[in-house]
């Protein structure tokens, strides 16, 4: 998405892929320690077989290595409900740029003594060191999944379902993903994906896990029964069985897919005040008007993260101007970031002045230069390329 891991002048690609043992796993903690190089998916089948479930999942869980998502601290779609790997990383281990082996690799909830030094690792997208081993602590495996999917009239009323949602669901609420009319029409038309609900202007998929199925199905029927009573929602659906979920899913999950079948895509990835989140959307399509096939904006409203997305025939320089710096501007005005779970990389790496003060930038500079003097590691990526 931002180059973070592509090799863009000389640099030499380090792979971490035969790093992929298991070292332990607690059956009563839930805490796994593994290294860098262990496939996300596959870990999430091992623990699943004990009765766990990884803290995140998301698209590339296929090919993904669990150091990768530590370093660039990947989002995705259990966010909501499991927090942040900097909450749930416990420790981890990393090689420094002058070969010392930093061993952080703790396995314990609370460890207050000195600084808590693994969190400088964690988002540093391999520029302060290279992450080999990683304790992360897992989730009870949920006994019953449930999942909504609704169709809103506005976006006030998108607000107002995740409002009534938070009071009415509480702990057994584990998504809340919104995506607009114009991506529906796109998953339709590339994708041949049906709509399960009646045609709205927005749709919202609500995600419940807990450990009590009649418990967790009773009270998503008396909110789905609340929220078409008040008018919130127009139309819904409910899934319990595991095709139906999958299904439903596949409607928020495929968009990126979708979106690519339909010409050359602008993507941003923003972190803005949630009653904001769609304004940009609107603003952008007044803005460009003819000159973009669509503008389409969705997220993980839940986490206040919005993937806003512009499609074109081709790669425009002019339509480009339109965009940039222009949505970065907004977003500051917001006080919102610039990006929220897809990193820095090569391609944002001028841009974080957006969204970080000056005092921030130079303190970053300083702490690269203390850990990798020479610049070798991961070079080019994340920090501005003028001081």
């Amino acid at each position: 998405m931002v180059g973070g891991s592509v090799p863009v002048f000389d640099e030499i690609i380090l792979s971490t892929a035969l790093m992929n043992r298991v070292l332990s796993f607690h059956s009563v903690s839930g805490i796994l320690v593994c290294q860098a190089g262990c496939v996300l998916e596959e870990l999430s089948r091992y623990v699943e077989e004990q009765d766990f479930i990884m803290p995140l999942d998301l698209g590339a869980k296929g090919s993904c290595h669990i150091g990768g998502n530590v370093a660039t601290n990947a989002g995705g779609l259990r966010l909501l409900r499991y927090g942040s790997l900097r909450g749930t990383v416990l420790g981890l281990e990393a090689v420094l740029a002058d070969g010392t082996v930093l061993d952080c690799l703790t396995s314990l909830r609370k460890d207050n003594t000195g600084y808590d030094l693994k969190q400088l690792f964690i988002g540093s997208e391999g520029t302060l060191g290279v992450i080999t081993a990683v304790s992360i602590l897992c989730p009870p495996k949920p006994r019953a999944v449930n999942v909504a999917f609704l169709g809103c009239p506005g976006f006030t009323e998108v607000l107002q379902t995740f409002s009534t949602c938070k009071g009415m669901l509480g702990e057994i609420l584990s998504a809340f993903e919104f995506m607009d009319a114009e991506c529906m029409q796109l998953v339709g038309r590339h994708l041949h994906l049906a709509s399960p609900v009646q045609e709205s202007p927005f749709y919202v998929l609500i995600e419940t896990s807990g450990s009590n199925a009649g418990h967790d199905a009773e009270k998503l029927g008396s909110f789905l029964e609340h929220s078409l009573g008040s008018g919130l929602v127009t139309d819904g659906t409910m899934a319990t069985d595991q095709r139906k979920v999958k299904m439903l899913w596949a409607l928020r999950e495929r968009i990126t897919e979708a979106l690519s079948h339909d010409g050359y895509v602008y993507k941003y990835d923003l972190s803005l005040p949630v009653e904001r989140l769609y304004d940009i959307v609107t603003d952008l399509r007044a803005r460009l008007g003819p000159h973009a096939k669509h503008v389409v904006g969705y997220g993980h409203l839940g986490d206040g993260n919005l993937h806003l997305n512009v499609t074109a025939e081709a790669f425009s320089p002019s339509l480009l101007g339109a965009l940039e710096p222009h949505v970065y501007e907004w977003t500051a005005r917001q006080q919102g970031s610039v990006s929220a779970e897809h990193g820095v990389g090569f391609r944002k790496r001028d841009m974080l002045g957006y969204s970080k003060p000056h005092e921030a930038l130079q303190l970053m500079q300083q702490l690269k230069a203390l850990l990798d003097p020479k610049g070798i590691l991961n070079p080019y990526k994340m920090l501005p390329s003028q001081a």
